[in-house]
């Protein structure tokens, strides 16, 4: 429970935890921006981490002078692109060998095939538009792999959607957030930008359903 109230603290007072760890850690903090993008877009038990609202947060705090946008924008592009490419061959390796031991008491092979014929004809849209939505984007790149998705392709979308995903969110909190309404109630902006990256998720979801 304590774990969870840190974490959960964290998450809502971003900005003055991001900003007390710039003062103490100086550059060190760059390699722990980096770490946490990695591994929120790598590692399949990790996407609790904050996404979107570190990277709105990182980028008030190169508006205000604290961090480098120059520095902090290719090294993030740099954590998702190698995070999704880990978590593909993750996937690929692995987690193919988990899915062939379950196959035929747990997973049927005609859903491996559809998973596979799935990324073969969605797979680029779906790794790109996977980077806006939380949770998703860590398990897409895993699926991804499973699914046998061609590499060419995956590196493809992978690239483009780090780019798009911390360029767009990086440099609204650059340009936006220390906007004194938009600084003095940066908890609410945090909070909004959370539920906005879940709806396209829940309409999805709500869709499925009356289907």
């Amino acid at each position: 429970m304590d774990l969870l109230t840190s974490l959960l603290d964290i998450v809502l007072h971003l900005d003055t935890h991001l900003l007390a760890l710039t003062q103490e850690y100086g550059m060190w903090i760059y390699a722990l921006l980096f770490l946490i993008i990695f591994s929120e877009t790598g590692l399949v038990f990790a996407p609790f981490l904050p996404g979107d609202s570190l990277l709105f947060v990182t980028g008030a705090l190169c508006g205000m002078g604290s961090l480098d946008l120059k520095i902090l924008m290719p090294l993030l592009m740099l954590a998702a692109f190698c995070g999704d490419n880990s978590n593909y061959w993750i996937g690929r390796l692995l987690g193919l060998r988990l899915v062939e031991r379950l196959e035929g008491r747990f997973i049927k092979h005609e859903h491996l095939e559809k998973t596979h014929a799935f990324y073969e004809r969605h797979g680029g849209k779906t790794v790109l538009l996977a980077r806006f939505l939380p949770i998703v984007r860590t398990f897409a790149p895993f699926v991804a792999g499973i699914g046998l998705m061609r590499y060419r392709l995956f590196v493809l979308f992978s690239a483009l959607g780090s780019l798009a995903w911390i360029g767009s969110i990086t440099l609204a909190g650059y340009f936006f957030g220390n906007i004194p309404v938009i600084k003095n109630n940066l908890t609410l902006m945090i909070l909004g930008i959370v539920f906005i990256s879940f709806v396209p998720a829940m309409l999805e979801f709500w869709k499925r359903r009356k289907n």
